[in-house]
């Protein structure tokens, strides 16, 4: 028979990863699992302000919103994943990120959750991220 077709996000037949899918799904996937320490949090935070002040101001010379919304649609995945991460150090699903969606109620308790501490040791969601080593 002949051999079967080799796709486009698929590892070449012999090497360690050759069962394993690399579609953009499993990278997004890979994203939205883990915990995020209120560090990386933040600083995901901060570095997205930061970057909103200098876009606009480009924008702004240059007489357009062009680059700032290019700026907000490149940071919509990266930023549910950091979000979700997040949430999972305390304990909870990512979807409670939808709480974005009750103004100011929603808003209040996702800050006052982004600001708590994750849970000591390992929870549903994976190891604490504070204590385990990174690889």
């Amino acid at each position: 028979p002949p051999p079967p077709p080799v796709f486009f996000f698929h590892a070449e037949p012999g090497f360690p990863d050759a069962q394993e899918s690399r579609g953009l799904g499993d990278v997004y996937k890979r994203q939205f699992q883990g915990r995020a320490t209120r560090a990386e949090y933040w600083w995901w935070f901060l570095f997205i302000v930061i970057a909103d002040v200098l876009v606009n101001f480009i924008d702004a010379i240059l007489g357009t919103g062009f680059i700032g919304s290019l700026f907000g649609l490149a940071i919509i995945i990266p930023g549910l994943a950091v979000g979700a991460r997040r949430l999972h150090d305390i304990g909870k699903s990512g979807w409670w990120q939808l709480l974005w969606f009750a103004i100011v109620v929603g808003w209040i308790i996702l800050w006052v959750w982004a600001i708590r501490q994750g849970n000591r040791g390992q929870n549903h969601y994976g190891l604490d991220p504070r204590t385990t080593p990174r690889q």
